[in-house]
């Protein structure tokens, strides 16, 4: 029976794929896009560059710096990591160049080294009665301590390190947030303000007028100051993003629904880039990240330049305004002992309060 069921349900779908097949065959073809044209209809489903603040900026508070060649970004014919503007990532750097390296060529030429011995030294010709040797205690204990020490070595800074990344910021620390968007990126100053600069990469034409390198260049960068940590909360409006600069050892996923904290210091001044690195969509490789890192003078004017505030500058105006509100209440108020009476004669007579001489 369940024979007979089986080879109804295959002679149906037989007669049923060729009317399905032609069914597909009528639709329309699907209409071929130009990618130029989706790319400006993206562009203008992102908020328009006009909009944001950097377009109109003071430029006596905030001119653009220029990038400095091979310092934020990737370097032609580099095989190393880039060169590290961080405090963890001056120590990843140092993990890697001073242990891991060593080690990985040490252990490889160890290896190497004894295979070739072993070879040598046990071959059929020089050992034509085979060694019936089945373990060796002293030898088995070496190449078990030996490599546990090692990973010791290694995981004493390599723990350090990951915890270290995970510190959370302290109280005084600025925060921005970043939002992931399809595709370009979002950076709100919620204690100078809460103004948002919106970040779209630029052209390459404008790219290569303004001295910056291609797909990496946005039109309105990350501002921070330099030498002072930096909260960075991160999160994503539509699928998964994730920010990274290489330069600063910095990655960490931008998640819709959630916010991931991470913190940021760059002790130099200068432009560091960074891409997307999570596969988000069609655009994935077109939204850079561009960051700014001024001194602190500087970080201020370029907040001003946005209309945003000064931390703690607005609250001194505040005390300064309650203090100047006092004084104008306390002039304008008069003791009535001190208001000098009048007689009928129009001449005026010493207050209560005030010494009569006689």
């Amino acid at each position: 029976m369940t024979h007979f069921l089986k080879a109804w349900i295959l002679a149906i779908g037989l007669i049923l794929t060729p009317t399905a097949l032609s069914a597909q065959e009528a639709l329309p073809a699907a209409p071929v896009v130009d990618p130029a044209a989706a790319s400006a209809v993206e562009s203008a489903d992102a908020p328009a560059a006009a909009e944001a603040p950097a377009s109109g900026l003071d430029p006596a508070l905030y001119t653009p710096m220029k990038p400095t060649p091979g310092i934020g970004m990737p370097v032609d014919g580099n095989i190393d990591f880039q060169q590290q503007f961080s405090p963890t990532g001056e120590t990843a750097h140092w993990i890697n160049s001073a242990i891991l390296v060593p080690m990985m060529v040490g252990v490889s030429l160890v290896v190497l080294a004894l295979l070739f011995w072993v070879v040598v030294r046990f071959r059929r010709g020089a050992n034509p009665e085979p060694s019936k040797t089945t373990h060796n205690t002293f030898i088995e204990i070496i190449w078990t301590v030996i490599p546990v020490l090692i990973l010791v070595i290694i995981a004493v800074p390599s723990i350090s390190l990951l915890a270290r990344q995970f510190e959370p910021a302290p109280e005084d620390a600025l925060t921005v947030k970043v939002t992931g968007y399809q595709w370009y990126w979002g950076y709100s100053y919620p204690d100078n303000g809460d103004f948002e600069i919106i970040s779209n990469m630029l052209s390459e034409e404008e790219a290569a007028a303004r001295g910056e390198p291609h797909q990496l260049a946005a039109d309105n960068r990350m501002v921070i100051p330099v030498g002072k940590p930096v909260k960075l909360l991160i999160t994503a409006a539509d699928v998964i993003h994730s920010f990274a600069i290489p330069s600063a050892w910095f990655k960490l996923d931008a998640v819709p629904g959630r916010i991931n904290e991470k913190v940021l210091q760059i002790d130099r001044e200068g432009v560091y880039y960074g891409q997307c690195s999570e596969l988000c969509g069609a655009r994935h490789g077109f939204m850079p990240i561009t960051v700014e890192v001024l001194s602190q003078e500087k970080f201020d004017n370029w907040v001003r330049a946005n209309g945003g505030t000064v931390k703690g500058e607005a609250a001194m105006n505040e005390v300064s305004a309650e203090g100047r509100g006092a004084e104008e209440e306390t002039s304008t108020v008069v003791a009535p002992e001190m208001v000098p009476a009048s007689d009928s004669t129009g001449a005026t007579a010493p207050s209560a309060s005030a010494p009569v001489t006689q």
